[in-house]
């Protein structure tokens, strides 16, 4: 067990945003189930926390799956009997594509990630919330930039985003009977391999191709372990940490 007691999940723990906000919540003392598809990769996030390692918790999931996420809670309630953090991470996109050109597939693949992956494993961890003892718990959603305003060629990215806003404050209205907090952190350009691209340039409002500037992505599990760190009887329903100088603020 951590030094604080309590226990959290972050999925997509294996790489960028998931990696730091599992390692940030380990230092803060928390014990962390990671979850991923790539066991090396959950391997690699465990041995990064140092002193802490002993403390991080691999599991191999796929979110989009009913039967794995189920494996998933079980594996936790087994280990630890509770869950008080969940960090709603996993998440996918596509090439950037023309909406009259975007694919049945490439649609599935990433609305399959991003909105029903985050439902099954936030009613799996509300459940669980909902049901231990002492009773609650909080539920931190991974929205977007993009749930605000979205890029050219981002449709079912942008859709899926936004979609988890209104997942967050439906949680959070229901959770209220039950202790469960819900809150949405909204990420822009923090340095990950998923905005690796940008230094190529990515497509502005204008329509021409400009690099972006980039945060680091330890900002992001910072702000995981403040969102986390609060009592019960707070929320932080929205908080957007996003590079100082990318183009979001102002008109395009």
């Amino acid at each position: 067990m951590g030094t604080n007691g309590k226990i959290a999940l972050v999925t997509g723990a294996g790489s960028g945003v998931g990696r730091a906000a599992a390692l940030a919540l380990l230092a803060e003392g928390f014990s962390v189930a990671l979850a991923g598809r790539r066991a090396d990769a959950l391997a690699e996030t465990a041995s990064l926390a140092g002193a802490q390692s002993a403390q991080a918790h691999p599991i191999t999931a796929d979110v989009t799956n009913p039967e794995s996420v189920a494996a998933l809670f079980a594996a936790i309630k087994d280990k630890y009997g509770r869950l008080d953090v969940l960090f709603n991470n996993a998440g996918a996109s596509a090439p950037s594509t023309n909406f009259g050109d975007v694919t049945w597939e490439q649609w599935r693949a990433v609305v399959d990630v991003n909105l029903n992956g985050a439902f099954l494993v936030a009613n799996a961890a509300y459940k669980l919330m909902r049901d231990q003892t002492p009773q609650g718990g909080r539920i931190i959603n991974n929205g977007s930039i993009s749930a605000h305003t979205p890029r050219f060629g981002s449709a079912p990215y942008t859709a899926s985003k936004h979609a988890i806003t209104g997942l967050t404050k439906a949680i959070a209205l229901d959770g209220r009977p039950h202790e469960i907090a819900c809150g949405q952190i909204d990420i822009g350009n923090a340095a990950s391999p998923m905005t690796a691209r940008m230094s190529g340039g990515v497509p502005q409002a204008d329509g021409t191709l400009k690099p972006e500037p980039t945060m680091d992505v330890a900002n992001v599990g910072r702000t995981i372990v403040y969102m986390a760190g609060l009592q019960p009887d707070a929320n932080a329903l929205f908080v957007t940490v996003m590079a100082t100088k990318m183009p979001f603020v102002g008109r395009g």
